[in-house]
């Protein structure tokens, strides 16, 4: 028996005259990170790790980042996610090796500062790939999987800019390529409603990183919130205790 495809668990049940073996077999669950040797990355690969979860996370070629996550059910692959066709052979691989695909926490993007007079269309478009393409690219053929195979969790990366335009001030690009992330989780959830597939955008404020301390070195990070809150947040929702909820967007603010 292959332990990255199932975990079994002997239970010893005890009664006065026979002792009872039980066999619990489950399948293991399969999640796919992209961005994974990010901050974001990192805590939700550590989070479904510890949960049992097979995790597959994409890098980019030479990525800078070094990973410590040793674990044998912790895979990374290469792909360029700009490229939509990269992007689809992906996930039908994990499909072929897997079988299923249980949840997607989509956490590639870019941020980029300027207002309306400093912001041309290059700008524009630049985040619209970042943010939104590299989003679409995975989630379209994610969505098409979940739905044949009558279940899963995507989780979209979005942010409290892309919720409500006055909070993009000063982030014109970013800010109006964060707010298709939320319209595409709508449109989603739309076409799976009545299915067990949900799509969630998790919108944090200013998330608790050595880059962002580095980046704002006069800011009080003690409101920010950290990556591996999110993890939990994210863990949660797409566990059975949450599977009533619907058109999630998780608002991770902490005091910021």
């Amino acid at each position: 028996m292959n332990s990255n495809d199932t975990h079994c668990r002997l239970l010893i049940h005890h009664s006065p005259d026979v002792l009872n073996f039980k066999f619990q077999l489950r399948v293991m669950q399969t999640i796919i990170i992209t961005g994974v040797s990010g901050n974001l990355g990192q805590a939700v690969a550590k989070k479904f790790l510890n949960e049992g979860f097979k995790v597959i996370g994409t890098i980019v070629p030479n990525d800078p980042v070094h990973l410590d996550i040793k674990n044998p059910n912790f895979e990374t692959i290469i792909v360029d996610l700009m490229n939509e066709d990269d992007s689809e052979k992906f996930i039908q691989s994990v499909v072929e090796k897997n079988k299923t695909i249980d949840v997607a926490v989509l956490t590639v993007g870019g941020f980029a500062m300027g207002s309306i007079a400093e912001t041309k269309m290059t700008d524009i478009l630049k985040q619209h790939k970042l943010n939104f393409q590299t989003t679409y690219h995975v989630a379209r053929p994610v969505f098409v999987q979940m739905l044949k195979q009558g279940s899963g969790r995507i989780f979209l990366t979005g942010a409290r800019t892309g919720i409500n335009m006055k909070f993009s001030k000063g982030t014109t690009a970013y800010g109006l390529s964060k707010s298709l992330v939320f319209r595409l989780a709508e449109l989603m959830n739309e076409e799976a409603k009545g299915k067990n597939v949900l799509t969630s955008v998790i919108a944090p404020s200013i998330i608790d990183t050595p880059q962002n301390r580095q980046s704002m070195p006069k800011a009080d990070p003690s409101g920010w919130v950290k990556a591996e809150d999110i993890a939990n947040v994210i863990y949660f929702y797409s566990s059975n205790e949450a599977s009533v909820l619907r058109e999630t967007v998780l608002k991770v603010y902490n005091n910021a």
